[in-house]
């Protein structure tokens, strides 16, 4: 018997899962995301699915692991401190292509040297210009290096590479390793965010691998790829980049796997946002302009995935203007009154009964702040400082915490830093209020509706005759949400537009008054003509409505509230290696190689050396990294023109993938 762990840590739990044999779920376990340390989390899920399995941990011969670390640290801004060595570029492109902005004030050095676009060298490294930067610059936890035309000849970089490799001992960043495609400066803020995640990512490996080891569980570590393959551990810590969108990617997995679906939308709703993605003809499709996270677009090949702050945790919005009011979801996560509530239940339940005994409903009723342990708060200001020092580390209801306007912002500050985190109504306390849950305190989410629902809108009336009301009029409004984000998902797959932006679309008139069947001089039918695959925990309770308002077929398959992880373990091991053939004379086949450029006199020649390279380069890594049953597959885009009625070539790309499951032992 074979049984492998899949762990997923998501923005409000961390699952895990044990399949047996690829073909069966056994046992699956959430446990709270400690944001702190993310490896708590991941400690306290194993822990609970082995005592639910009823098995030894050294029955277990594989875990995997996907995470949104990656993702979260490029859009919150967070990393360490790194050095960009630019080659063969001028200053000003610094600013041009927006590195400044990736860098967020770190040091660069643009360096003289690189190569032109045959693999020729087009002026000498300067080398003594590196070795005065690499004195001149400390506490620096890793280089990005980016030469002009690596792709085609990489000796500057790997030059590069070694003298700072030789001179700091840190971890080094080369662009071309990342990817094979021309654009420098893209390949430049790739290499800086990798350079930027390689400590974070490496600690939480080593602290996960410890969580494993800790639990008796001996079993080699894997890693979701952006794409959904999986990576060894050792090959995650020198290309973080290429977990970002892990988590999203293992969901996609996880649906094909519980589903057999060819061809479905799939929605995976979390506690922050809601992620959408096509799988098509088996596969997840794959974003062709580079994942795009934190607003930088990189050259790392992951799911094209179209990610909304709608979730199960999404802050509710009152809309008091009109006669009758509203509420909107999102797009700021909160913690959910009955959450806060289930771990300070004298606190909170003391403040929400005086916030009910008051005759007005007040600004911050149903509001209460903690600290977040373990989170440092170096570096803040003054008035951060004093709120800190006020809320302590218990929890306080905002209306006692906020003294002044000006603190507003400082809590503001607190929050975006993650040192701090507040509470406020969400979907889950409405779906507490409606029996749809009872994870966590019910009874104070009933209260934090009683007071919403006070509320008044423009006609002067209630925003809810009753917290039950209210409770149903944010799951239609989660339902009308998720619908426009399924719509607009569909709308920007279509093969054929429709001349307008899919979100002009997915909200015109013509839609849904197609989605309402209309019939008048004119008979309007709108309806999503592809399968939805709902996951996430949530999903059974919110979904199935979904379905009705787009009249699809909406597939909620068993264990949908932890695809991820099961995502996590059931992908397989790939490596893709990519390179390059050019013609930079008539009857010369230039072959761009690691080592550099080799000349032929032939086509056919050059094409075979290099994906004989490739695959060997490709089928090797992926056996060192644990693979078996490896399957390698080529692909040509050869580019030709047509001169004086002949085919003549101009370039073409070869790219090799090797794939394989990953080994795992039988106990």
């Amino acid at each position: 018997m074979a049984l492998a762990l899949g762990v997923d840590t998501g923005g409000t739990y961390t699952d895990a899962v044990l399949v047996r044999d690829e073909r069966e779920v056994i046992a699956s376990a959430k446990s709270l995301t400690t944001r702190a340390d993310l490896a708590i989390g991941v400690g306290r899920a194993i822990s609970a699915v082995l005592a639910e399995a009823e098995i030894a941990p050294d029955q277990i011969g594989l875990a995997s692991l996907s995470t949104t670390l990656a993702t979260n640290a490029l859009v919150e801004g967070h990393g360490g401190r790194i050095a960009l060595i630019y080659v063969g570029f001028r200053e000003s492109d610094l600013e041009k292509h927006g590195l400044r902005d990736a860098l967020k004030g770190d040091p660069a050095l643009v360096l003289a040297g690189g190569h032109n676009h045959a693999g020729g060298e087009k002026e000498p490294l300067d080398t003594e210009a590196l070795e005065a930067f690499l004195k001149s610059h400390e506490g620096i936890s890793g280089y990005a290096i980016a030469a002009q035309f690596a792709t085609r000849n990489p000796a500057h970089e790997l030059e590069v590479a070694r003298v700072v490799a030789e001179r700091t001992s840190i971890p080094v960043t080369c662009s071309h390793h990342l990817s094979a495609k021309l654009n420098g400066p893209k390949r430049a803020v790739t290499a800086v965010l990798n350079a930027r995640l390689i400590g974070m990512i490496d600690r939480l490996i080593g602290r996960a691998q410890d969580q494993l080891k800790e639990q008796g569980i001996s079993a080699p570590m894997m890693v979701v790829r952006g794409d959904g393959a999986l990576m060894s551990a050792e090959q995650a810590r020198e290309r973080p980049i290429e977990t970002i969108l892990s988590g999203p990617a293992a969901s996609i997995v996880g649906a094909r796997w519980l589903t057999n679906a060819d061809n479905a939308l799939v929605s995976d709703i979390g506690g922050t946002t809601t992620d959408v993605a096509l799988i098509r003809d088996g596969k997840p499709a794959i974003d062709p302009a580079g994942a795009q996270v934190g607003g930088f677009r990189t050259m790392v090949e992951a799911v094209a995935m179209r990610t909304h702050g709608l979730g199960g945790d999404s802050q509710i919005h009152v809309l008091t203007e009109g006669l009758r009011g509203g509420v909107f979801l999102g797009p700021r996560r909160v913690l959910p009154v009955s959450l806060i509530a289930a771990e300070a239940p004298e606190v909170v339940h003391a403040e929400l009964d005086e916030q009910l005994r008051a005759t007005t409903v007040g600004e911050h009723d149903t509001r209460f702040a903690r600290r977040v342990a373990g989170i440092p708060a170096e570096g803040v200001g003054p008035r951060e400082a004093v709120l800190l020092d006020r809320l302590g580390d218990g929890v306080q209801a905002l209306s006692k915490l906020l003294q002044t306007r000006m603190e507003h912002g400082a809590l503001t500050r607190l929050v975006d830093c993650g040192i701090v985190q507040v509470s406020g109504v969400t979907p889950s306390d409405a779906s507490h209020v409606l029996g749809r849950l009872d994870d966590w305190d019910a009874n104070a989410a009933h209260k934090a509706l009683e007071l919403m629902a006070r509320k008044r809108v423009g006609s002067g009336e209630k925003l809810a005759r009753s917290p039950e009301a209210l409770a149903q009029m944010i799951v239609d409004q989660l339902t009308e949400q998720t619908s426009l984000t399924l719509l607009e998902a569909a709308f920007a797959e279509e093969v054929d537009g429709f001349g307008l932006a899919p979100q002009e679309l997915a909200r015109h008139v013509l839609t849904h008054r197609g989605l309402a069947k209309h019939r008048g001089l004119i008979a309007l039918d709108t309806a999503m003509n592809v399968d939805v695959v709902g996951l996430g925990a949530s999903a059974p309770s919110y979904y199935p409505s979904v379905g009705e308002r787009l009249h699809c077929n909406m597939i909620l398959p068993e264990h949908a509230g932890v695809a991820n992880a099961i995502g996590a373990v059931v992908g397989r091991m790939t490596l893709r290696r990519s390179g390059t053939v050019t013609s930079p004379a008539e009857g010369r086949y230039r072959v761009h190689l690691e080592e550099g450029p080799q000349d032929f006199s032939d086509s056919s020649a050059a094409l075979k050396v290099l994906e004989t390279a490739l695959r060997g380069e490709a089928e090797g890594a992926v056996r060192e990294a644990g693979a078996e049953d490896i399957r390698v597959t080529v692909e040509r885009d050869i580019r030709t023109a047509k001169i004086e009625a002949q085919e003549v070539f101009v370039e073409a790309l070869v790219t090799v993938e090797a794939s394989g499951r990953p080994r795992v032992a039988v106990g």
